[in-house]
This record gives C-alpha cells, sequence and structure tokens, in this order.
C-alpha cells in the first residue's frame, strides 16, 4: 500500500516531485560521476570567492585611508580573513559530499599527489574551477559599488617577488596539510573537518593579507585580474607559489605516512584516547574478573543490608552502632585498606 501511494502521485522528496525518476546508483557512469563534482566544484568555488570577494570590498570601502591591498589596520585584515575564511568553511561543509569540497587547483593538485583524487578527475575539477574564480568576481563587480580591482592580491612595497612566491608557499602548504590530515586521512575528526579548513585559511590570511594578499590560490587571484584586465608582471607568483606549497604539503605527508605516523602516537582515534584504551587494558587483565566478582559481592551485601533494616523499622536515619561499619562496607564505600572509594561515594548521596 505504502510503495503504491508514493507512486501515485508527485513526491517532494523525489528530485522534480517525482517527476524523474531515481536511478540506481550503481547505474551511474565515470563520466556522470566526473560532471556531478565538476559542478559542485563550479558552484562551491563560486560560493566562496564570491562571499569572500563581498567582504573584501566591503571591510575595504568603509575604512578610511585604505592602504595598499586595501589594508590600514589590522581590524579590516581581520575582516577580510574572516571573510574569506568562514566563507571557505560553510562552502566545504556544505558541498563536499558533492566534489570533495576542493574549491583550489593547488588543494587539488596535493590530493591528486598523495593519491586521494585520480589525476583524471583533478584535470577534469580545474576548468570549473577557474571558470568560477571569474563569474564570482564578474558578478561580484556588478551587483556592488567599488572596483574589482581593489581585491586583487598585489605585494606590498618592499616585498620583492621571490619573497612573495615562498610566502605564497608556506601559506598554501599549510592549508593543503591541513586539508590531506583532516580530510583525505579518514579518522574521527574528519566529519569536522571543514572546520579545520576554514580556521586553516583564516590564519593563513591574517599572515599573508598585507604582504601578498594572501591568495593560496591560482583561482582566486586569476578571476579579479580577468575582470579587472590588470595583470601585474608578478602575477605568476600566485601560480608557483601554491603549486610549490601544494607538493611540499603532499611530500611531507607521504613522509609520515611512509613511517606509520600512527604508531607515533597510537590512540589518537580511539573512542577516548588514552585513557579509555588504559582501562580497557585493565578490564582485559586476569584480575579484572575477580575484581568484578568481588564488586558485585559488595553490592548485592549493601541491598541486602537495606532490606535488613527496612523489614526491622529500622533505618530511618537510626543505625544500630555495632552496625555502622557494616553497612558502609556493604554499600561498597570502603576499600580495602578502610579508606572510602571516591568512585562510589557519589552513589551513597
Amino acid at each position: 500500500m505504502k510503495n503504491d501511494a508514493k507512486s501515485s502521485g508527485p513526491s517532494l522528496d523525489q528530485p522534480m516531485f517525482g517527476l524523474i525518476p531515481i536511478k540506481d546508483s550503481n547505474s551511474q557512469t565515470a563520466f556522470q560521476g566526473h560532471m556531478i563534482a565538476a559542478s559542485g566544484e563550479f558552484v562551491g568555488t563560486f560560493l566562496f570567492l564570491f562571499f569572500g570577494f563581498i567582504g573584501h570590498l566591503m571591510a575595504v570601502d568603509t575604512a578610511p585611508n585604505s592602504g595598499k591591498n586595501g589594508v590600514n589596520s589590522n581590524q579590516t585584515v581581520i575582516y577580510i580573513a574572516l571573510s574569506y575564511g568562514l566563507s571557505l568553511l560553510v562552502t566545504v561543509w556544505t558541498l563536499f559530499r558533492i566534489s570533495g569540497g576542493l574549491f583550489n587547483p593547488a588543494v587539488t593538485l596535493a590530493m591528486v599527489v598523495t593519491g586521494s583524487v585520480p589525476p583524471v578527475r583533478g584535470l577534469i575539477l580545474f576548468l570549473p574551477q577557474m571558470l568560477a574564480g571569474i563569474c564570482a568576481a564578474a558578478v561580484a563587480s556588478v551587483i556592488v559599488p567599488g572596483d574589482i580591482r581593489t581585491v586583487q592580491t598585489t605585494l606590498t612595497p618592499g616585498m620583492s617577488p621571490a619573497q612573495g612566491v615562498f610566502l605564497e608557499m608556506f601559506l598554501t602548504a599549510q592549508l593543503c596539510f591541513t586539508a590531506l590530515m583532516l580530510a583525505a586521512e579518514k579518522s574521527k575528526d574528519t566529519f569536522i573537518a571543514p572546520i579545520g579548513i576554514g580556521l586553516a585559511f583564516f590564519v593563513c590570511e591574517i599572515a599573508g593579507v598585507f604582504y601578498t594578499g594572501a591568495s593560496l590560490n591560482p583561482t582566486r587571484s586569476f578571476g579579479p585580474a580577468v575582470v579587472g584586465r590588470d595583470f601585474h608582471t608578478y602575477h605568476w607568483i600566485y601560480w608557483i607559489g601554491p603549486f610549490l606549497g601544494a607538493l611540499l604539503a603532499a611530500g611531507y605527508f607521504h613522509f609520515v605516512k611512509f613511517f606509520n605516523y600512527e604508531e607515533a602516537n597510537p590512540g589518537q582515534d580511539s573512542a577516548g584516547g588514552q585513557f579509555d584504551r588504559e582501562v580497557e587494558e585493565q578490564a582485559a587483565s586476569p584480575g579484572a574478573e575477580r575484581d568484578s566478582m568481588n564488586m558485585d559481592d559488595m553490592m548485592e551485601g549493601g541491598n541486602a543490608g537495606k532490606r535488613s533494616r527496612a523489614g526491622t523499622g529500622q533505618g530511618q536515619g537510626q543505625v544500630p552502632q555495632g552496625q555502622m561499619g557494616q553497612g558502609q562496607q556493604g554499600l561498597g564505600l570502603q576499600g580495602q585498606n578502610g579508606g572510602y572509594h571516591p568512585g562510589y561515594a557519589g552513589q551513597r548521596m
């Protein structure tokens, strides 16, 4: 009856109100999977950069006497960093089940080098990522006032292209390694990986916005440059730096995996860490069963004492002096050496 009711009309929990039948997941081809992932990367990269650009423009336009890179105060730097960091956090958390939540050719390269993403998938995702960056910059320049060139990544005076390359490399390495350890390497923390990735991007933005604009992403620099029609002579550093950072992060990831980093600090992915593991080992020891039986006997003696006092009318706050120690021992409050066990004292209350 339920199946007939569902098939009799459109349903809100089906695609297009039930007008399009749901296909078996096994019938999806590799090409269809790549296209779905590509669409997720386009949408995710667009949303991530669009809201980042809007926040960046607002921070600069509302701050008087904007300096190089639109930065004139620590507050402006923090606001710009928050705009990009929180935008990435929310977007990755929303779309990571569709495409993996990469939104960055450098992160994609790190995933390909470590084997987390197939090379073919990585190449397919590159184009929608680049197109999304251009579209995000174009839409932002149209719907809000201000010059889109304000959000371009530029070197601050006194910063050489060589310095910019290495700064972008280390910033991107931090982001990529965070993504590798939290998202690519499955653990009990994988479900909150977007938080760690967003916070890592936020930290890198704070460190690099003033000096290089903190690109960490070729798409983030390429889009505003195309829409603003303004390519600096050192634009190449926003490609070389992030890609070098991706390779650096992937190299160290391979290093720790090769030497089985899990054994260097074991137990980090258990239910409760080191303490729970020690409790489990104690429970599996030969004397654990005997201690458990003794505790059961003690609890049973305490229950019998309560029933005896209740039947004789005693127990209304008055216990015979001679039975005081016996009652305490029966409740399991008194240890083997006459002391009180803190783990059971709470049961008396």
